[in-house]
């Protein structure tokens, strides 16, 4: 790797800090800097949700008393959301590099779809707090294997799908969610880094970026209007699927 390649994926790494601190959706740039680059889609995949795992804590931790006053929802969805992320991450496992490739480009269409209609996703402010039922289970199950999968997207997927399940105001869904984005992504990164399939010198080098980005990002928000960043990422993530379309 040259220094001109570090330098890039430190700036890629900020970048999706920064993303995900105004409207999400960092995840497209980490994984398309380093397939880019060269790297094998699954290790850049695998490597991407390592990128992406300190948000998830730092998130978390600022939604503590809400996690703390919810534990029941948040440990019986934690236990499905475990369930299903290790099956996701599983299941990426078991595919060869060419087949994941030729499921990329239909995997971004499909996170840039979710992405795009985020704000119609949204839950709506809401008071009827009620018990999980089944379906409320299955759904939740699906969003975690696809999360511990690909997991670009999940965050609102998850909210959409919390929503549903439990009903409540949009803070407590999103403490929720935090707290299981973590229960995902830790296993899937126990899995990924037992399979061998982390680059953990990409990793090292886009960590901090995206760390830096993510305090940046708050400034960002304040000064970038949410909708001009949400319809970058759309078009990144438009192009990054033309180009794995038209390159496979």
């Amino acid at each position: 790797m040259t220094i001109v390649q570090a330098f890039l994926l430190f700036v890629s790494g900020f970048l999706s800090g920064v993303v995900n601190a105004i409207a999400g959706g960092g995840t497209f740039l980490t994984f398309g800097a380093m397939t880019l680059g060269g790297l094998p889609p699954i290790v850049a995949n695998a490597t991407s949700s390592i990128i992406q795992f300190p948000g998830y804590i730092t998130s978390a931790l600022a939604y503590a008393k809400e996690i703390r006053a919810d534990r029941r929802n948040a440990i019986l969805l934690g236990v499905i959301s475990a369930v299903g992320g290790l099956a996701g991450a599983l299941l990426l496992l078991s595919l060869s590099n060419p087949s994941f490739r030729a499921m990329v480009p239909w995997l971004l269409i499909a996170a840039t779809a979710i992405f795009a209609a985020g704000p119609l996703l949204k839950p709506k402010a809401r008071s009827d707090e009620h018990r999980i039922g089944p379906l409320g289970v299955a759904s939740q199950m699906a969003t975690s294997v696809y999360g511990g999968f690909f997991g670009a997207g999940m965050g609102i997927m998850m909210l959409a799908v919390l929503g549903l399940a439990t009903g409540g105001g949009y803070h407590r869904l999103n403490a929720l969610k935090n707290f299981i984005s973590i229960v995902i992504a830790a296993i899937a990164i126990a899995v990924f880094a037992a399979g061998g399939v982390v680059s953990w010198l990409h990793a090292a080098i886009m960590v901090p970026g995206a760390a830096l980005g993510g305090f940046s990002g708050v400034w960002a928000a304040r000064r970038v209007p949410q909708a001009i960043i949400r319809a970058l990422v759309v078009a990144v993530g438009l192009l990054l699927a033309a180009y794995y379309f038209f390159t496979g």
